[in-house]
Protein backbone atom coordinates (compact mmCIF):
# COMPACT_ATOMS: atom_id res chain seq x y z
CA UNK A 1 0.00 0.00 0.00
CA UNK A 2 2.96 2.35 0.67
CA UNK A 3 4.47 2.06 -2.82
CA UNK A 4 1.46 3.49 -4.70
CA UNK A 5 1.41 6.42 -2.28
CA UNK A 6 5.12 7.11 -2.70
CA UNK A 7 4.82 6.86 -6.49
CA UNK A 8 2.58 9.92 -6.42
CA UNK A 9 5.69 12.00 -5.74
CA UNK A 10 7.11 11.06 -9.13
CA UNK A 11 4.08 11.99 -11.22
CA UNK A 12 4.48 14.96 -13.53
CA UNK A 13 1.48 16.80 -12.14
CA UNK A 14 2.71 16.35 -8.53
CA UNK A 15 5.32 19.17 -8.76
CA UNK A 16 3.43 21.32 -6.20
CA UNK A 17 3.83 18.50 -3.68
CA UNK A 18 7.54 18.29 -4.40
CA UNK A 19 7.76 22.07 -4.05
CA UNK A 20 6.06 21.93 -0.65
CA UNK A 21 8.44 19.21 0.55
CA UNK A 22 11.47 21.21 -0.64
CA UNK A 23 10.22 24.33 1.13
CA UNK A 24 9.59 22.39 4.35
CA UNK A 25 13.07 20.84 4.19
CA UNK A 26 14.66 24.26 3.63
CA UNK A 27 12.92 25.87 6.58
CA UNK A 28 13.58 22.89 8.82
CA UNK A 29 17.25 22.73 7.92
CA UNK A 30 17.87 26.44 8.47
CA UNK A 31 16.01 26.47 11.80
CA UNK A 32 17.72 23.32 13.05
CA UNK A 33 21.23 24.73 12.78
CA UNK A 34 22.85 25.52 16.12
CA UNK A 35 24.03 28.94 17.37
CA UNK A 36 27.58 28.21 16.23
CA UNK A 37 26.44 27.83 12.62
CA UNK A 38 23.42 30.08 12.56
CA UNK A 39 22.51 30.96 8.96
CA UNK A 40 22.76 34.55 7.87
CA UNK A 41 20.17 36.58 6.02
CA UNK A 42 22.05 35.77 2.81
CA UNK A 43 21.58 32.05 3.43
CA UNK A 44 17.86 32.58 4.02
CA UNK A 45 17.53 34.63 0.83
CA UNK A 46 19.48 32.13 -1.27
CA UNK A 47 17.41 29.20 0.07
CA UNK A 48 14.15 31.06 -0.60
CA UNK A 49 15.35 31.92 -4.10
CA UNK A 50 16.21 28.27 -4.76
CA UNK A 51 12.73 27.16 -3.71
CA UNK A 52 11.08 29.86 -5.83
CA UNK A 53 13.19 28.98 -8.86
CA UNK A 54 12.14 25.34 -8.53
CA UNK A 55 8.52 26.51 -8.52
CA UNK A 56 9.00 27.49 -12.18
CA UNK A 57 10.55 24.20 -13.24
CA UNK A 58 7.21 22.76 -14.34
CA UNK A 59 6.87 25.53 -16.94
CA UNK A 60 10.56 26.16 -17.69
CA UNK A 61 12.30 22.82 -16.96
CA UNK A 62 15.63 23.79 -18.59
CA UNK A 63 15.83 27.31 -17.19
CA UNK A 64 15.35 26.13 -13.60
CA UNK A 65 18.61 24.10 -13.24
CA UNK A 66 20.55 26.83 -15.06
CA UNK A 67 19.37 29.43 -12.55
CA UNK A 68 20.01 26.97 -9.73
CA UNK A 69 23.64 26.71 -10.93
CA UNK A 70 23.98 30.50 -10.67
CA UNK A 71 22.46 30.47 -7.17
CA UNK A 72 24.84 27.69 -6.12
CA UNK A 73 27.82 29.71 -7.33
CA UNK A 74 26.61 32.77 -5.41
CA UNK A 75 25.97 30.68 -2.27
CA UNK A 76 29.48 29.18 -2.38
CA UNK A 77 30.98 32.63 -2.74
CA UNK A 78 28.80 34.81 -0.44
CA UNK A 79 27.01 32.43 1.89
CA UNK A 80 28.03 31.91 5.50
CA UNK A 81 26.65 28.34 5.82
CA UNK A 82 26.96 25.27 3.63
CA UNK A 83 24.54 25.74 0.68
CA UNK A 84 22.75 22.44 1.27
CA UNK A 85 19.32 23.79 0.33
CA UNK A 86 20.58 25.23 -2.95
CA UNK A 87 22.28 21.94 -3.79
CA UNK A 88 19.08 20.01 -3.02
CA UNK A 89 17.06 22.51 -5.07
CA UNK A 90 19.45 22.09 -7.99
CA UNK A 91 19.17 18.30 -7.78
CA UNK A 92 15.39 18.36 -7.70
CA UNK A 93 15.37 20.80 -10.64
CA UNK A 94 17.53 18.35 -12.63
CA UNK A 95 15.12 15.54 -11.74
CA UNK A 96 12.26 17.68 -13.03
CA UNK A 97 14.15 18.40 -16.25
CA UNK A 98 15.02 14.73 -16.91
CA UNK A 99 11.43 13.70 -16.20
CA UNK A 100 10.05 16.22 -18.69
CA UNK A 101 12.77 16.39 -21.37
CA UNK A 102 15.36 14.04 -22.84
CA UNK A 103 18.59 14.08 -24.81
CA UNK A 104 20.58 17.29 -25.04
CA UNK A 105 18.25 19.16 -22.70
CA UNK A 106 19.58 17.07 -19.81
CA UNK A 107 23.17 17.71 -20.91
CA UNK A 108 22.57 21.47 -21.09
CA UNK A 109 21.09 21.46 -17.60
CA UNK A 110 23.74 19.24 -16.01
CA UNK A 111 27.03 20.71 -17.33
CA UNK A 112 26.70 24.17 -15.66
CA UNK A 113 26.21 22.56 -12.24
CA UNK A 114 29.21 20.29 -12.76
CA UNK A 115 31.32 23.35 -13.69
CA UNK A 116 30.27 25.05 -10.45
CA UNK A 117 31.37 22.03 -8.44
CA UNK A 118 34.64 21.91 -10.41
CA UNK A 119 35.37 25.56 -9.72
CA UNK A 120 34.53 25.09 -6.04
CA UNK A 121 37.60 23.04 -5.20
CA UNK A 122 39.18 19.62 -5.41
CA UNK A 123 38.41 16.53 -7.46
CA UNK A 124 36.67 14.98 -4.46
CA UNK A 125 34.28 17.89 -4.45
CA UNK A 126 33.70 17.36 -8.18
CA UNK A 127 33.01 13.66 -7.53
CA UNK A 128 30.43 14.44 -4.85
CA UNK A 129 28.90 17.05 -7.12
CA UNK A 130 28.72 14.56 -9.98
CA UNK A 131 26.91 12.08 -7.74
CA UNK A 132 24.33 14.58 -6.45
CA UNK A 133 23.86 15.86 -10.02
CA UNK A 134 23.74 12.70 -12.10
CA UNK A 135 21.61 10.62 -9.72
CA UNK A 136 18.58 12.98 -10.05
CA UNK A 137 19.06 12.98 -13.83
CA UNK A 138 19.10 9.18 -13.98
CA UNK A 139 16.11 8.91 -11.66
CA UNK A 140 14.12 11.43 -13.71
CA UNK A 141 15.05 9.66 -16.96
CA UNK A 142 13.91 6.35 -15.46
CA UNK A 143 10.58 7.79 -14.36
CA UNK A 144 10.09 9.32 -17.81
CA UNK A 145 10.88 6.01 -19.56
CA UNK A 146 8.47 4.12 -17.31
CA UNK A 147 5.75 6.66 -18.03
CA UNK A 148 6.38 6.40 -21.78
CA UNK A 149 6.33 2.60 -21.68
CA UNK A 150 3.09 2.67 -19.72
CA UNK A 151 1.54 5.06 -22.25
CA UNK A 152 2.69 2.84 -25.12
CA UNK A 153 1.23 -0.23 -23.43
CA UNK A 154 -2.09 1.54 -22.92
CA UNK A 155 -2.06 2.70 -26.53
CA UNK A 156 -1.34 -0.81 -27.79
CA UNK A 157 -4.10 -2.20 -25.58
CA UNK A 158 -6.53 0.37 -26.94
CA UNK A 159 -5.46 -0.40 -30.51
CA UNK A 160 -5.95 -4.11 -29.85
CA UNK A 161 -9.38 -3.46 -28.37
CA UNK A 162 -10.35 -1.37 -31.41
CA UNK A 163 -8.98 -4.05 -33.74
CA UNK A 164 -11.00 -6.77 -32.05
CA UNK A 165 -14.09 -4.59 -32.14
CA UNK A 166 -13.53 -3.95 -35.84
CA UNK A 167 -13.06 -7.68 -36.51
CA UNK A 168 -16.21 -8.48 -34.53
CA UNK A 169 -18.19 -5.89 -36.46
CA UNK A 170 -16.81 -7.22 -39.75
CA UNK A 171 -17.72 -10.79 -38.79
CA UNK A 172 -21.21 -9.72 -37.80
CA UNK A 173 -21.57 -7.78 -41.05
CA UNK A 174 -20.52 -10.87 -43.00
CA UNK A 175 -23.06 -12.97 -41.11
CA UNK A 176 -25.81 -10.43 -41.70
CA UNK A 177 -24.91 -10.24 -45.39
CA UNK A 178 -24.99 -14.03 -45.73
CA UNK A 179 -28.38 -14.21 -43.98
CA UNK A 180 -29.72 -11.37 -46.12
CA UNK A 181 -28.51 -13.09 -49.27
CA UNK A 182 -30.19 -16.37 -48.34
CA UNK A 183 -33.40 -14.60 -47.38
CA UNK A 184 -33.45 -12.76 -50.69
CA UNK A 185 -32.37 -15.62 -52.95
CA UNK A 186 -34.19 -18.49 -51.22
CA UNK A 187 -37.03 -17.44 -48.94
CA UNK A 188 -38.15 -14.37 -50.86
CA UNK A 189 -37.96 -16.34 -54.11
CA UNK A 190 -40.28 -19.07 -52.81
CA UNK A 191 -42.69 -16.57 -51.26
CA UNK A 192 -42.81 -14.58 -54.49
CA UNK A 193 -43.49 -17.80 -56.39
CA UNK A 194 -46.37 -18.64 -54.03
CA UNK A 195 -47.81 -15.14 -54.34
CA UNK A 196 -47.62 -15.42 -58.14
CA UNK A 197 -49.34 -18.82 -58.15
CA UNK A 198 -52.08 -17.64 -55.80
CA UNK A 199 -52.59 -14.60 -58.02
CA UNK A 200 -52.95 -16.87 -61.04
CA UNK A 201 -55.39 -19.04 -59.12
CA UNK A 202 -57.51 -16.00 -58.31
CA UNK A 203 -57.85 -15.25 -62.00
CA UNK A 204 -58.34 -18.86 -63.07
CA UNK A 205 -60.98 -19.48 -60.40
CA UNK A 206 -62.84 -16.31 -61.10
CA UNK A 207 -66.20 -18.04 -60.74
CA UNK A 208 -65.21 -20.08 -57.68
CA UNK A 209 -67.12 -20.18 -54.43
CA UNK A 210 -66.93 -16.83 -52.59
CA UNK A 211 -65.37 -18.55 -49.58
CA UNK A 212 -62.63 -19.92 -51.79
CA UNK A 213 -62.12 -16.47 -53.27
CA UNK A 214 -61.90 -15.02 -49.76
CA UNK A 215 -59.24 -17.53 -48.75
CA UNK A 216 -57.23 -16.90 -51.92
CA UNK A 217 -57.45 -13.13 -51.43
CA UNK A 218 -56.31 -13.48 -47.83
CA UNK A 219 -53.38 -15.74 -48.77
CA UNK A 220 -52.39 -13.35 -51.55
CA UNK A 221 -52.50 -10.33 -49.22
CA UNK A 222 -50.48 -12.22 -46.60
CA UNK A 223 -47.89 -13.17 -49.19
CA UNK A 224 -47.55 -9.61 -50.46
CA UNK A 225 -47.14 -8.34 -46.88
CA UNK A 226 -44.58 -11.04 -46.18
CA UNK A 227 -42.57 -10.06 -49.24
CA UNK A 228 -42.58 -6.43 -48.10
CA UNK A 229 -41.39 -7.47 -44.63
CA UNK A 230 -38.67 -9.64 -46.15
CA UNK A 231 -37.42 -6.74 -48.27
CA UNK A 232 -37.28 -4.48 -45.23
CA UNK A 233 -35.51 -7.19 -43.26
CA UNK A 234 -32.92 -7.68 -46.01
CA UNK A 235 -32.37 -3.91 -46.10
CA UNK A 236 -31.82 -3.79 -42.34
CA UNK A 237 -29.44 -6.75 -42.42
CA UNK A 238 -27.34 -5.19 -45.15
CA UNK A 239 -27.41 -1.66 -43.71
CA UNK A 240 -28.23 -1.69 -39.97
CA UNK A 241 -27.48 2.02 -39.58
CA UNK A 242 -29.70 3.26 -42.39
CA UNK A 243 -32.14 0.41 -42.84
CA UNK A 244 -34.53 1.45 -40.08
CA UNK A 245 -36.48 -1.05 -37.99
CA UNK A 246 -38.54 -4.03 -39.03
CA UNK A 247 -41.95 -4.81 -37.66
CA UNK A 248 -42.06 -2.15 -34.94
CA UNK A 249 -45.54 -1.07 -33.94
CA UNK A 250 -46.32 2.40 -32.71
CA UNK A 251 -47.68 2.19 -29.16
CA UNK A 252 -50.96 3.85 -30.04
CA UNK A 253 -51.54 1.35 -32.87
CA UNK A 254 -51.08 -1.78 -30.72
CA UNK A 255 -54.79 -2.43 -29.94
CA UNK A 256 -55.66 -2.15 -33.64
CA UNK A 257 -52.76 -4.42 -34.61
CA UNK A 258 -53.88 -7.06 -32.11
CA UNK A 259 -57.46 -6.82 -33.39
CA UNK A 260 -56.14 -7.38 -36.91
CA UNK A 261 -54.27 -10.50 -35.75
CA UNK A 262 -57.43 -11.84 -34.14
CA UNK A 263 -59.52 -11.04 -37.23
CA UNK A 264 -57.01 -12.85 -39.44
CA UNK A 265 -57.16 -15.91 -37.18
CA UNK A 266 -60.94 -15.85 -37.38
CA UNK A 267 -60.81 -15.65 -41.16
CA UNK A 268 -58.68 -18.80 -41.06
CA UNK A 269 -61.51 -20.53 -39.28
CA UNK A 270 -60.47 -20.26 -35.63
CA UNK A 271 -63.06 -19.47 -33.02
CA UNK A 272 -61.36 -16.68 -31.08
CA UNK A 273 -62.75 -14.60 -28.25
CA UNK A 274 -60.52 -11.62 -27.52
CA UNK A 275 -60.38 -9.12 -24.68
CA UNK A 276 -57.92 -6.33 -25.44
CA UNK A 277 -57.37 -3.63 -22.84
CA UNK A 278 -57.29 -0.20 -24.54
CA UNK A 279 -54.74 0.86 -21.92
CA UNK A 280 -52.01 -1.14 -23.69
CA UNK A 281 -51.80 1.71 -26.19
CA UNK A 282 -49.60 3.42 -23.62
CA UNK A 283 -46.95 0.69 -23.61
CA UNK A 284 -43.49 1.33 -25.00
CA UNK A 285 -42.53 0.09 -28.45
CA UNK A 286 -40.49 -2.95 -27.36
CA UNK A 287 -43.14 -4.35 -25.04
CA UNK A 288 -45.82 -3.63 -27.62
CA UNK A 289 -43.88 -5.57 -30.27
CA UNK A 290 -43.35 -8.48 -27.85
CA UNK A 291 -47.09 -8.65 -27.08
CA UNK A 292 -47.94 -8.58 -30.79
CA UNK A 293 -45.48 -11.36 -31.62
CA UNK A 294 -46.62 -13.49 -28.67
CA UNK A 295 -50.22 -13.19 -29.81
CA UNK A 296 -49.33 -14.05 -33.40
CA UNK A 297 -47.28 -17.08 -32.42
CA UNK A 298 -49.82 -18.26 -29.86
CA UNK A 299 -52.70 -18.20 -32.34
CA UNK A 300 -50.52 -19.81 -35.01
CA UNK A 301 -49.76 -22.67 -32.59
CA UNK A 302 -53.48 -23.10 -31.89
CA UNK A 303 -54.24 -23.29 -35.61
CA UNK A 304 -51.37 -25.70 -36.22
CA UNK A 305 -51.83 -28.04 -33.26
CA UNK A 306 -55.45 -27.77 -32.13
CA UNK A 307 -57.15 -27.18 -35.46
CA UNK A 308 -59.89 -24.78 -36.54
CA UNK A 309 -62.48 -26.38 -34.22
CA UNK A 310 -60.62 -25.25 -31.11
CA UNK A 311 -62.22 -22.49 -29.10
CA UNK A 312 -59.58 -19.95 -28.11
CA UNK A 313 -59.56 -17.03 -25.72
CA UNK A 314 -57.10 -14.16 -25.96
CA UNK A 315 -56.62 -11.68 -23.14
CA UNK A 316 -54.20 -8.77 -23.24
CA UNK A 317 -54.45 -6.37 -20.33
CA UNK A 318 -52.60 -4.14 -17.94
CA UNK A 319 -52.39 -5.17 -14.30
CA UNK A 320 -50.86 -3.55 -11.24
CA UNK A 321 -47.70 -1.44 -11.39
CA UNK A 322 -47.87 -1.04 -15.16
CA UNK A 323 -47.27 -4.73 -15.85
CA UNK A 324 -48.75 -6.26 -19.00
CA UNK A 325 -50.26 -9.77 -19.10
CA UNK A 326 -50.93 -11.91 -22.16
CA UNK A 327 -53.06 -15.07 -21.88
CA UNK A 328 -53.90 -17.35 -24.82
CA UNK A 329 -55.79 -20.57 -24.05
CA UNK A 330 -57.57 -23.18 -26.16
CA UNK A 331 -59.81 -26.12 -25.32
CA UNK A 332 -57.71 -28.66 -27.22
CA UNK A 333 -59.85 -28.84 -30.37
CA UNK A 334 -62.71 -30.99 -29.13
CA UNK A 335 -64.20 -31.14 -32.58
CA UNK A 336 -61.16 -33.23 -33.63
CA UNK A 337 -60.57 -36.07 -31.15
CA UNK A 338 -57.26 -36.95 -32.77
CA UNK A 339 -56.04 -33.42 -32.06
CA UNK A 340 -57.31 -33.19 -28.51
CA UNK A 341 -55.90 -36.57 -27.52
CA UNK A 342 -52.65 -37.10 -25.65
CA UNK A 343 -50.75 -37.33 -28.92
CA UNK A 344 -50.89 -33.59 -29.31
CA UNK A 345 -48.32 -33.13 -26.58
CA UNK A 346 -45.84 -35.47 -28.19
CA UNK A 347 -46.39 -34.33 -31.75
CA UNK A 348 -47.34 -30.70 -31.44
CA UNK A 349 -45.32 -29.66 -28.42
CA UNK A 350 -42.69 -32.29 -27.69
CA UNK A 351 -40.52 -29.85 -25.83
CA UNK A 352 -43.35 -29.30 -23.38
CA UNK A 353 -44.52 -32.86 -22.85
CA UNK A 354 -41.01 -34.26 -22.46
CA UNK A 355 -39.88 -31.78 -19.86
CA UNK A 356 -37.97 -29.49 -22.24
CA UNK A 357 -40.34 -26.59 -21.82
CA UNK A 358 -37.73 -24.65 -19.89
CA UNK A 359 -36.26 -22.97 -22.91
CA UNK A 360 -34.41 -25.79 -24.62
CA UNK A 361 -32.27 -24.59 -27.49
CA UNK A 362 -33.27 -27.59 -29.58
CA UNK A 363 -36.13 -27.16 -32.01
CA UNK A 364 -39.16 -29.39 -31.64
CA UNK A 365 -39.82 -32.36 -33.86
CA UNK A 366 -41.83 -30.25 -36.28
CA UNK A 367 -38.82 -28.01 -36.93
CA UNK A 368 -40.33 -24.99 -35.16
CA UNK A 369 -38.61 -22.54 -32.89
CA UNK A 370 -41.69 -20.65 -31.71
CA UNK A 371 -41.52 -21.47 -28.01
CA UNK A 372 -37.79 -20.75 -27.90
CA UNK A 373 -38.29 -17.44 -29.68
CA UNK A 374 -41.10 -16.41 -27.35
CA UNK A 375 -39.02 -17.21 -24.29
CA UNK A 376 -36.14 -15.14 -25.67
CA UNK A 377 -38.42 -12.16 -26.36
CA UNK A 378 -39.85 -12.26 -22.86
CA UNK A 379 -36.45 -12.79 -21.21
CA UNK A 380 -35.00 -9.73 -22.93
CA UNK A 381 -37.69 -7.61 -21.27
CA UNK A 382 -37.21 -9.28 -17.89
CA UNK A 383 -40.61 -10.96 -17.94
CA UNK A 384 -41.87 -14.49 -17.36
CA UNK A 385 -43.44 -17.00 -19.73
CA UNK A 386 -45.45 -20.12 -18.87
CA UNK A 387 -46.56 -22.58 -21.55
CA UNK A 388 -48.21 -25.91 -20.83
CA UNK A 389 -51.33 -28.04 -20.56
CA UNK A 390 -54.47 -26.51 -19.14
CA UNK A 391 -57.04 -29.28 -18.89
CA UNK A 392 -57.67 -30.70 -22.35
CA UNK A 393 -56.05 -27.69 -24.02
CA UNK A 394 -53.00 -25.51 -23.74
CA UNK A 395 -52.29 -22.12 -22.21
CA UNK A 396 -49.68 -19.51 -22.95
CA UNK A 397 -49.27 -16.91 -20.23
CA UNK A 398 -46.73 -14.09 -20.35
CA UNK A 399 -46.09 -11.36 -17.81
CA UNK A 400 -44.09 -8.32 -18.90
CA UNK A 401 -42.90 -5.87 -16.24
CA UNK A 402 -43.16 -2.15 -16.55
CA UNK A 403 -40.35 -0.41 -18.40
CA UNK A 404 -37.19 -0.83 -16.32
CA UNK A 405 -38.63 -3.71 -14.28
CA UNK A 406 -37.28 -7.23 -13.93
CA UNK A 407 -38.68 -10.69 -13.74
CA UNK A 408 -37.84 -14.25 -14.49
CA UNK A 409 -38.82 -17.08 -16.80
CA UNK A 410 -41.10 -19.50 -15.05
CA UNK A 411 -40.16 -23.03 -15.80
Amino acid sequence: MALPRISVLFETRAWPLRLAILAALAIGYLLARGPSAEPSIVDWLLSAASVLVYAGSARWPLASPLVQAVLLAVALWAGDASPVIVKVGAGVALFELAMRRSGWYCVYGTVPLLLVYLVEGSWSTLYRGAVVTLVPVLLGAYVRSVRLLSAQAERRAEEERLRRRSETRAARADERTAIARELHDLVAHHVASMVLRVGVARHVLDDADPKVREVLDDVHASGVATLADLRRLVTVLRDPAGGGQVGLVEPGELPAALSEVVDRAQRLGLSVSAQIDPGIAGLDTMRGLAILRLTQEGLANVARHAGPQARTTVSVRLIEAGMAQVDIADDGGRGHPELSSGTRGSLGHPELSSGRAAGSAVADATGGHGIIGMRERVAVLGGSLTVGRDGPGWRLSALLPAAGGSGGDKR
